[in-house]
């Protein structure tokens, strides 16, 4: 079989892969991309997109409740969840289209089909039409990861779901129990929560959101009881007892079991990364717990061979996934990209109330020695968050005491997911306290809060 050649080969075509494929033949390079199931990957199609339009759905059924607040009315408010996820999926299926046409425009030869290293610089692509074998001197892998399911608690979608069930859902839970309270499981628990479902969520560790700063997770905690979830935390679930219509979850807390019914499981326990069929041991591509093993510019350790995005593991985040992808363009195409910094990746949960941060935690920059200085700032303290109905809120600053570094910022309210940029940009730049100090922040703005608790780091706060 005559081979195709190629300068690169991208191998998965989500928000890393894709985005590697494009900008390596902005550079004038000869590019080819497999997708073995959909252009866009589990980001555009089956996560961070149409998760973002149903909790969008029911953010706006959410104040639609409040209508009486802003002087308004609203009679016989509800909700058509077949409508809601209509919608989702519209939103995925225009953006996977738009990939398709992106890779067309930039001239990348895209391909449907499931791809091995067939040894250094081959690539076999079995494709419904038959077999391909492509060459390559640079192979990215861009395979990206699935959901983790742990013995016993295996999805069947039915009674218990992954996030591709949750998305669409066979029924309208009624009372759902939500295992793991990281990024995925809460917006699930805050989208159904919202329509009306009685909501558990369990947490294995002390805390839920267990990566966020503690006092953050802490105020998020609080309002989700508010809006009437029970969060167990410290809390396991051992087995689950699957019924025609029910499932009885056994939960282990503090050496006791207790039986929890619920008619709906969403289990969030984390992912692993899809590294099987790719051929990766023969090659000498190193693995770990799921994970490709990469140096700061994602290079396995095998020349050529590179991994991005979940695939070479945390933060596990779509961003990450498409700055790893430039980097790596850049650098094939015999450029000298910086490698991506984990630490000024932000990370964003977009439940009621959103969550977002960048860099480190109080307790971390604590634990790596630095003497620092917090910041806070109120909701209930800035005049536009007050006048959009969103007085609960608060954004926290953490510097380094000795230099004024930005060491990290966190936040919880509403469109904290918009603000944290301007942190991010600030973390980029190296910026110092005098250097944010001196910014005029317009008015009026959610933004100024983020000023404010800059200036409460010094007790310098105006508005507090």
């Amino acid at each position: 079989m005559a081979a195709k050649s190629f300068d690169m080969v991208v191998i998965g075509a989500g928000p890393g892969g894709y985005v590697a494929a494009i900008r390596g033949a902005q550079l004038g390079l000869k590019v080819a991309v497999v997708e073995r199931e959909h252009m866009g990957g589990i980001c555009l199609n089956w996560g961070c997109i149409p998760t973002k339009a149903m909790l969008r759905s029911a953010e706006v059924f959410h104040l639609m409740q409040r209508a009486k607040e802003f002087g308004l009315s609203a009679d016989r408010i509800g909700y058509d969840l077949d409508a809601v996820v209509k919608r989702s999926r519209g939103v995925a299926k225009q953006l996977n289209s738009g990939v398709g046409h992106l890779l067309k425009k930039n001239n990348v030869t895209a391909l449907m089909g499931t791809a091995r290293l067939d040894g250094p610089g081959r690539v076999h692509v079995t494709t419904d039409t038959g077999e391909e074998v492509l060459e390559a001197a640079n192979i990215v892998l861009a395979t990206g990861a699935r959901a983790r399911e742990l013995p016993g608690l295996e999805a069947d979608g039915k009674r218990v779901w992954t996030y591709k069930h949750a998305l669409v859902p066979p029924h309208m839970p009624k009372k759902l129990l939500v295992i793991g309270s990281g990024a995925i499981g809460i917006e699930f628990a805050s989208f159904y929560n919202t329509l009306g479902a009685e909501v558990t969520v369990i947490e294995v560790m002390d805390r839920i959101l267990p990566v966020e700063d503690e006092e953050i997770a802490a105020f998020a905690r609080k309002q989700f009881q508010k809006q009437g979830m029970t969060i167990l935390e410290g809390a396991m679930v051992k087995k689950l007892d699957r019924g025609r219509d029910n499932v009885v979850a056994h939960v282990e807390k503090a050496g006791e079991t207790t039986q929890l019914t619920v008619d709906t499981v969403i289990s969030a326990v984390g992912i692993v990364g899809n590294t099987e069929g790719l051929g990766l041991e023969k090659l000498g591509v190193t693995v770990e717990r799921t994970h490709v093993v990469t140096d700061p510019m994602c290079r396995t350790g095998v020349p050529g061979v590179y991994a991005i995005g979940d695939l070479a593991g945390a933060p596990w985040l779509a961003h990450k996934a498409s700055h790893e992808g430039v980097m790596v363009a850049e650098l094939i195409a015999g450029g000298h990209p910086h490698a991506v910094d984990p630490g000024s990746i932000a990370g964003c949960t977009y439940c009621q109330p959103q969550i977002a941060s960048v860099g480190l935690t109080e307790a971390k920059a604590r634990a790596q020695g630095f003497d620092i200085k917090v910041g806070r700032f109120p909701f209930i303290g800035n005049g536009k968050a007050i006048a959009l109905g969103e007085p609960e809120g608060l954004v926290k600053t953490v510097f380094d005491a000795r230099t004024g570094a930005l060491l990290g910022a966190h936040m919880v309210g509403a469109e904290v997911t918009e603000l944290i940029q301007g942190y991010v940009v600030g973390r980029q730049l190296e910026t110092t306290e005098a250097d944010l100090m001196q910014t005029v922040f317009p008015h009026p703005t959610l933004s100024e809060m983020m000023h404010e608790s800059v200036l409460d780091a010094w007790g310098r706060a105006i508005h507090f």
